[in-house]
């Protein structure tokens, strides 16, 4: 079915989403989507990419060759069940491409369930930031026993990694990465945050500047730019922690960095979009912002 990929659909059209709809589109594939429930951000986000919109799920289904399942970990399950829904409903035929950042385990969850429904499955999981037209873009790492016609999305613009065919692959690849990633950026979060409280944010600051001022410049890319994100960061960490427990070690570490996010995901700048942000745009407003919650959130 590789070379018959004629369309795409894809769930939903957020920050990484909507740009890989947008690159498809540019790369001169029609992509799909469904903004049922959905808001008007996202919305604006789908217009802004190219995307077609589909009437229903059903519809979706109907109009698709290939889906592309790119959601908050929390929603892989659910929207699989519902794609699985919508395939049963219609008779459709469509290969469903899972880009989640969730646990190998679990994408083999979303796999069986898809797979009942008839769908070809392929694992995915997404490395770098959203992509760019003519720019350079993440690494979708794939794997399966049918991997072609996510390969075929190269010719379409997207940067399409094959590593093999077992299932679980490529989202373990994206778990171990995200561990260091984002798990660093919650370290640096809270350790940060914890200097402010103690009253040595300055000394803490000039001494990262004399020893390890390549990790302090990490931290200040990283660290501003992540609250309207941390709600979503929550569920992939605690995916993290999955992974690892699943072979004996210990989940406690990526843990502390859901709930890290989940505490960021309480204060004020978690309601900002990234497209309009006000407040904590450089890692000292950040902190003190994030020190002055600290109480409330106790």
């Amino acid at each position: 079915m590789a070379s018959n990929i004629s369309s795409a659909g894809l769930l939903s059209p957020g920050d990484m989403g909507h740009s890989v709809g947008k690159v498809l589109v540019h790369g001169g594939l029609p992509v799909y989507t469904c903004l049922a429930g959905r808001s008007k951000r996202s919305a604006d986000l789908a217009a802004t990419a190219g995307l077609t919109l589909a009437d229903s799920l059903e519809d979706l289904a109907l109009q698709v060759d290939i889906f592309l399942s790119i959601v908050p970990p929390a929603r892989a399950t659910s929207v699989a069940q519902s794609i699985a829904g919508a395939v049963k409903a219609t008779g459709a035929e469509l290969i469903y491409l899972d880009c989640n950042a969730i646990a190998p385990e679990t994408t083999r969850e979303v796999g069986r369930i898809v797979e009942e429904a008839g769908i070809t499955f392929i694992d995915g999981g997404i490395i770098g930031p959203p992509p760019k037209i003519d720019g350079p873009g993440p690494r979708i790492y794939v794997s399966g026993p049918e991997t072609d016609a996510a390969e075929s999305l190269q010719s379409h613009g997207l940067d399409i990694r094959p590593i093999g065919d077992v299932i679980g692959h490529a989202s373990g690849v994206k778990m171990c990465y995200a561990a260091l990633t984002k798990g660093l950026t919650a370290l640096g979060t809270e350790l940060f945050v914890a200097a402010e409280a103690t009253g040595l944010a300055e000394t803490l600051l000039a001494e990262f500047e004399f020893s390890q001022k390549q990790l302090l410049d990490h931290f200040e890319r990283s660290i501003p730019g992540m609250p309207p994100k941390a709600y979503r960061w929550v569920g992939e960490m605690e995916e993290i922690a999955k992974t690892f427990e699943d072979v004996g070690m210990t989940p406690k570490i990526l843990l502390g960095a859901a709930d890290m996010y989940r505490l960021v995901g309480e204060t004020e700048l978690a309601n900002e979009t990234p497209e309009q942000r006000t407040r904590g745009q450089n890692l000292q407003d950040v902190v003190k912002i994030l020190n002055d919650a600290l109480p409330e959130s106790r």
